[in-house]
């Protein structure tokens, strides 16, 4: 009963909207002193040494100052040109565009309200004036940013790998495959939502391009493909380390910018002064997630959990979906890494007690934490685009935008756990 009451007053505290950083610390030095009196304070110390000397945590500022690069430089813009060149005459060929735009700033940024926010002002203001359906281009721009903390280089998988013991190379792969029928899904959901439409949703507007314009297009896409080389192709390949392809990842991304003509002095400062800030805000947290998780193993917490579980009469399936329904619920009102700090130190005796594999599990609850991000009637994500998109969209036509994408997303994280090797197989490559 304690630590249910230390649990719902540090949720209390995140929804007050302290920082992460200052809400752990803050939660962390009260149940300590409680815990273990004055003397508990003495954990500090060696946790926040220990996190902060952690080999693998190299790679969090890395993919940072990766995704910084590529932003900042630019070339995000090329980026979406060259997509949208490409894909040319199609059925709802705008919103076909929206999603593999926001897939791959979703894959960039790690974030799905950052690329919610960044589409709202720029793509999706453009395709609303052109007639597309305010509904359906904000429900596919909000699925493709779903996808965000699955695709690699993301930070959430780095977290996540961090805090439950699993292999990071292998969580990255694992989402590639899950992203892939994602994106497919939405695609068929695209050309059933034109059809039945009767043309009222219909964004044929072709860019008018020839052959030679979409070579040029393909040549302009092939510096990006670089970036992916040299972050989940070295990783697959068993050449590099997550660590070192977050390395070479970054030189991918400066060879991008070079070959624009984006590169100079200030991108590299501005760069990496970005990242400095975000890398230093989530190395405390990191840190912070260690007292917390050493305070849950001494107060007992997870034992009881284990054994609450334990005690229920149900399936695995059931469980399953018991677990998968509390961030359902909890990140429409918290931040993702904050919900992952918490929650996996309970999942994780848990999953290992009832035989869950943990890449397969992992990787359903990241899909999760993005779907509550962009849910109704709280979910942030929503409030990023509504107010990048103004006037054009009211909050009624986004929380209705989005109810398909969600039955969607929500199918695949059930039809990961009926279909493991859909997760599996490419990591069993590794």
């Amino acid at each position: 009963m304690t630590a249910l009451i230390g649990l719902s007053l540090l949720l209390a505290i995140f929804l007050l909207g302290l920082p992460i950083f200052v809400a752990f610390f803050a939660f962390n030095i009260g149940a300590a002193i409680y815990l273990m009196g004055a003397g508990g304070l003495t954990l500090f110390p060696g946790s926040i040494l220990n996190t902060m000397t952690t080999s693998e945590l190299i790679m969090v500022p890395l993919f940072i100052l990766l995704g910084e690069l590529l932003f900042r430089s630019g070339t995000i813009e090329i980026l979406f040109d060259s997509v949208d060149t490409l894909i040319g005459k199609l059925p709802g060929r705008e919103y076909v565009v929206v999603v593999a735009v926001s897939v791959l700033l979703g894959a960039l940024s790690g974030s799905a309200i950052a690329v919610a926010a960044l589409l709202g002002r720029t793509l999706l203001p453009a395709a609303l004036d052109r007639g597309a359906d305010t509904r359906l281009m904000s429900g596919m721009a909000l699925g493709g940013a779903c996808l965000a903390p699955i695709i690699p280089p993301s930070i959430l998988i780095v977290i996540i790998g961090m805090l439950s013991g699993s292999s990071i190379s292998q969580l990255m792969a694992a989402g590639v495959v899950p992203g892939v029928i994602a994106g497919m899904m939405f695609f068929v959901y695209i050309q059933v939502a034109v059809w039945r439409r009767s043309g009222r949703a219909r964004a044929t507007v072709d860019t008018g391009a020839d052959g030679a314009e979409k070579l040029r297009a393909l040549a302009r896409l092939l510096p990006f493909s670089i970036v992916v080389f040299l972050v989940l192709g070295l990783i697959l390949l068993g050449i590099a380390t997550p660590t070192e392809a977050a390395a070479t990842g970054v030189f991918g991304a400066v060879i991008v910018a070079a070959i624009f003509g984006k590169l100079s002095l200030r991108l590299f400062k501005d760069s990496i002064e970005g990242a400095v800030i975000l890398s230093a805000m989530l190395l405390v947290i990191m840190a912070t997630s260690t007292i917390f998780t050493q305070l849950l193993a001494f107060s007992g917490f997870a034992r009881d959990a284990v054994d609450f579980v334990n005690g229920l009469d149900v399936s695995d399936l059931a469980l399953f979906a018991l677990l998968m329904l509390l961030p359902f619920v909890l990140c429409m009102f918290l931040d993702q890494i904050a919900l992952l700090l918490i929650l996996v130190p309970i999942y994780l005796p848990i999953i290992q007690a009832h035989g869950f594999d943990p890449v397969v599990f992992w990787t359903a609850l990241l899909l999760n934490l993005s779907i509550g991000a962009i849910t109704p009637p709280f979910g942030y994500a929503l409030f990023a685009l509504r107010a990048a998109l103004g006037p054009k969209a009211s909050l009624t036509d986004i929380y209705m935008s989005v109810l398909p994408v969600v039955a969607i997303m929500v199918a695949l994280i059930f039809l990961i756990y009926a279909f493991p090797p859909i997760v599996t197989w490419l990591p069993s490559f590794l």
